[in-house]
């Protein structure tokens, strides 16, 4: 047993530099004989142990954060789990995603491994994540990583960061990020799974197709029709769910495709992302 004095000054910076508990702290300088820096390790290792005992636990709960670069070029979307509402409305919980997120806008990563490689002050995101899991008690981790490119990205969160949407224009001028916002909130609205037709994998439209002539023969219609009918079910899948097709929730006379071009000729969405919690 440690003979060495522990003083409520030491156990105090500790915590404010961990973030850990103040019994946690006092154990952890009692342990390591009141050396700082081994302290520090001693609670990260105790945070790499309580990581991995929740390994198993669900973790479908916490916030989603888009953003994009300065010059509006790129933008991110990064999806911050945790176990708890009740830690997922935490201030430092919130300003953790942000820190990675920015991190993901400063760095340009082309994965989430590479995002869980990059270092803030010496430490890896996958290191502070494991930090974190320990000092917070839940089982925590980045689950989704997204970005995009174009000549203006728009970034847009929906429902207190449940919901964080990226819309990259094909052009950039005044009034683009009312456009661009329309178009992500229409696109978290009516989650559509592509961008235009041609963007619908062969997978999905052979579903949809083979769900539509089922529906077609259960309604007794002759076989010799199947086919025709079934073309316009299809027709009709992709005007309810690519994005350029939808109907434009705010002005129902119109596709989002012509709300673009009536915006500025020419104007069009290249490439979009939608990051759902949990989803």
């Amino acid at each position: 047993m440690s003979t060495v004095q522990i003083s409520a000054a030491d156990v105090n910076k500790l915590r404010q530099q961990t973030g850990s508990g103040m019994m946690d702290c006092k154990k952890a300088l009692i342990e390591t004989n009141g050396d700082f820096e081994a302290a520090v390790d001693y609670l990260r290792k105790k945070g790499a142990k309580v990581a991995a005992s929740r390994q198993d636990r669900d973790s479908n709960e916490g916030v989603v954060i888009a953003k994009a670069t300065a010059d509006g070029k790129r933008g991110v979307v990064v999806e911050l789990n945790c176990e708890t509402d009740f830690v997922a409305k935490n201030a430092d919980f919130v300003a953790l995603a942000n820190k990675f997120t920015d991190l993901a806008i400063e760095k340009n990563p082309a994965s989430l491994e590479e995002l869980l490689s990059l270092e803030i002050d010496g430490q890896k995101v996958s290191e502070i994540i494991i930090e974190n899991t320990g000092k917070i008690g839940e089982k925590i981790g980045i689950s989704k990583f997204e970005t995009v490119s174009g000549e203006k990205v728009i970034p847009y969160i929906h429902g207190n960061y449940r919901l964080g949407v990226l819309v990259a224009l094909n052009q950039a001028f005044d009034g683009a990020d009312e456009a661009g916002k329309d178009v992500a909130m229409q696109i978290a609205a009516m989650n559509p799974v592509a961008l235009d037709k041609a963007d619908v994998d062969a997978t999905t439209i052979e579903r949809e197709t083979e769900i539509a002539k089922e529906q077609i023969r259960a309604e007794g219609k002759p076989e010799e029709m199947v086919e025709k009918i079934a073309a316009g079910k299809l027709n009709k899948f992709y005007k309810d769910s690519t994005l350029l097709n939808q109907e434009f929730v705010k002005d129902s006379s119109k596709d989002v495709r012509k709300f673009l071009n009536d915006t500025a000729a020419g104007l069009t969405v290249i490439a979009f992302k939608r990051v759902q919690l949990g989803a």
